[in-house]
């Protein structure tokens, strides 16, 4: 992948994505509502796993070179995290709505810098684990375990970001061997395989309205994926990142428009220490990185 470095298209592609990704988000609430999670992010993945077979098969040596890898465990592996961490996600959103989910998960840059230690044996500095703490707190906040009756489904959402943060040191591990293209196939593939043998168990008969929302789901997803590559094509990461976080506030417009969610004082609060915290470990990531 050939790196242009245009970071005002860069950054355009990734809020796009963003765009992209909140709409998938309440598409995603809607159908696992009504619907079984494990069906519903079955047939995104089939959808899914066509799309990485598609990309493979145009790309030099095509499929056979894409699914080559001296790490076929490590990358099982992470596919079958992703397609559970996306079950988690997905299960967040009916219990939680969509707002508090995505405001909680938020914090997964973080817990990519606390455990890039133990992982990947990366250096972590005061200055990140004091801003790992600060997002501990915007989390504690949004959560308030000490605020009446804790609700145990709350924890769900960080399981999530856990889940995704694990999921990303590995990706970050074993690029370290395979190329994009290779992690990217196993994503697809690994994931497809696991979500149709426990998903096939709890399918259920879909109204043809939802169908429609799900082919939109499928294609939004491919969509999402799509304007990421081009995005990293664009730009270096550390310049597009930032953006991410714009993922957030169209997932709030989304719940609040959509699906009448409300939008408490403590998730604002939380909210803002989280992003703060991320953006300065984005910030400190990128200054080590140039030095």
């Amino acid at each position: 992948m050939t790196q242009k470095n245009n970071i005002p298209a860069g950054i355009a592609l990734m809020v796009g994505a963003t765009v992209v990704f909140a709409l998938q988000d309440g598409m995603s609430r809607h159908l696992a509502g009504t619907y079984n999670t494990y069906m519903v992010v079955m047939i995104r993945y089939w959808f899914f796993a066509a799309f990485v077979i598609a990309l493979a098969a145009r790309a030099p040596g095509g499929l056979r070179e894409a699914a080559h890898t001296e790490q076929p465990v490590l990358q099982i592996f992470r596919g079958m995290l992703l397609a559970g961490e996306i079950c988690v996600a997905v299960y967040a959103f009916t219990i939680l709505g969509l707002i508090e989910s995505q405001a909680v998960f938020i914090s997964y840059p973080l817990l990519v810098a606390a455990l890039s230690g133990p992982v990947l044996g990366e250096k972590v500095g005061w200055r990140r684990w004091a801003a790992i703490g600060v997002g501990c707190i915007g989390v504690l906040i949004i959560l308030q375990p000490g605020v009446g009756v804790f609700n145990p489904a709350a924890i769900i959402p960080l399981i999530s970001a856990l889940m995704f943060a694990l999921y990303g040191l590995l990706t970050r591990y074993a690029a370290r061997k395979d190329n994009t293209a290779t992690s990217f196939f196993w994503t697809g593939i690994s994931g497809a395989v696991m979500m149709t043998a426990i998903g096939l168990w709890f399918w259920e008969p879909m109204a043809p309205a939802d169908w429609g929302w799900m082919a939109m789901l499928c294609v939004s997803g491919v969509t999402g994926h799509w304007l990421l590559i081009k995005c990293y094509e664009m730009a270096e990461a550390s310049a597009v990142q930032p953006f991410a976080y714009f993922h957030l506030m169209w997932t709030a417009i989304v719940g609040i428009t959509i699906f009448g969610e409300t939008l408490r004082d403590a998730v604002v609060i939380g909210t803002a220490l989280i992003i703060s915290a991320g953006l300065f470990t984005l910030w400190r990531e990128r200054a080590q990185s140039r030095a």
